[in-house]
């Protein structure tokens, strides 16, 4: 079962590597900010689909403080090679941070199985929406909506 509502964002330690930025501690480098996390694979055509709605959500919400931080979580022997993500995410022009996840630790501290996946943060860092799947990209926008209205009226 995935993260509870309210639970603190996990650490994004453990990584195997990490793309577009160094290592990032959400404590200290995201401090206040509401933070999107998005698992995805190299092997998830669904995954795929939804790269540029995310670069999409780049343009449009990083100005308003979100963070969009991606976990590559491998499904299968083939996925854990990290020249292989990095040539995907620049075929597929990945721009936010991607943390390469071939051991599941991240994987595991979110109790995660699904790709695509999605958990919205807000600036406390407690869990306020996750969701998963095929339509799930659709259903994930209103909510960093709602959480940056919040975080803008408080």
């Amino acid at each position: 079962m995935p993260l509870r509502m309210d639970s603190p964002l996990p650490s994004l330690d453990g990584g195997t590597d990490w793309f577009n930025s160094t290592a990032i501690d959400p404590a200290k480098d995201l401090a206040g900010k509401p933070v999107l996390i998005h698992f995805w694979s190299i092997s998830c055509g669904i995954c795929k689909e939804s790269l540029p709605e995310i670069n999409d959500w780049i343009d449009e919400f990083s100005p308003h403080g979100l963070s969009i931080i991606s976990v590559h979580m491998p499904r299968q022997e083939s996925d854990t090679n990290v020249d292989a993500v990095k040539a995907a995410m620049d075929e597929w022009e990945v721009r936010q941070p991607c943390v390469v996840d071939n051991w599941h630790e991240i994987t595991d501290r979110f109790e995660n199985k699904f790709v695509p996946a999605f958990y919205v943060f807000d600036g406390e860092h407690k869990l306020r929406h996750f969701q998963a799947g095929e339509k799930a990209i659709k259903m994930v926008k209103p909510v960093i909506e709602r959480v940056l209205k919040a975080q803008v009226a408080e």
